[in-house]
């Protein structure tokens, strides 16, 4: 089992032009402004202000308990922290997860993309896992497509906590 030192672990993963970072307390305003939005009705939402707590505590506490969670996209260029990326777990979902969210105004850029693939990428090398998957609405037109983008393949066959979730898997 890993201990609660293993918080000084969580790493930072850089692309041509994002950062992806640790949380900080600073980012759960903008996060929680996302999450009492429409626009995550996607994940469950809108959510509260104390849901939204909760999922930003859970982000950060998967670290030490398995060895991956949440890390913010932030710009390299500017600075913005415009969303993020996370590989999701435990109770909440059958298999880990790949998941992402951006922010308004920052869509469409290909910033999704290229946080994710970079998450990706760190969890089938240093985590050697196997495989991957995305659990997305049907009506997610965008998130599917970062899902093709990186390689997501429909799996039909996979378990899921919503029947009418789409599941993309992604092979190492």
């Amino acid at each position: 089992m890993r201990s609660a030192v293993a918080m000084l672990e969580i790493p930072t993963l850089h692309t041509a032009r994002l950062r992806l970072r640790p949380q900080r307390l600073d980012d759960f305003n903008t996060y929680a402004s996302f999450l009492a939005s429409p626009r995550a009705r996607g994940m469950g939402g809108p959510f509260g202000e104390v849901a939204a707590w909760g999922q930003f505590c859970h982000d950060l506490a998967s670290w030490p308990l398995f060895g991956h969670g949440a890390l913010m996209i932030e710009r390299r260029d500017s600075g913005a922290c415009i969303g993020q990326v996370g590989i999701n777990h435990g109770p909440l979902f059958p298999e880990k997860e790949l998941g992402w969210l951006l922010y308004d105004g920052h869509e469409g850029q290909g910033f999704a993309s290229e946080a994710a693939a970079a998450l990706r990428d760190w969890a089938f090398t240093s985590l050697q896992l196997p495989t991957l998957v995305s659990y997305m609405a049907p009506d997610n037109l965008a998130s599917q497509a970062v899902a093709r983008r990186l390689g997501g393949v429909l799996d039909a066959d996979a378990v899921r906590n919503d029947a009418d979730d789409l599941v993309f898997r992604y092979a190492r």
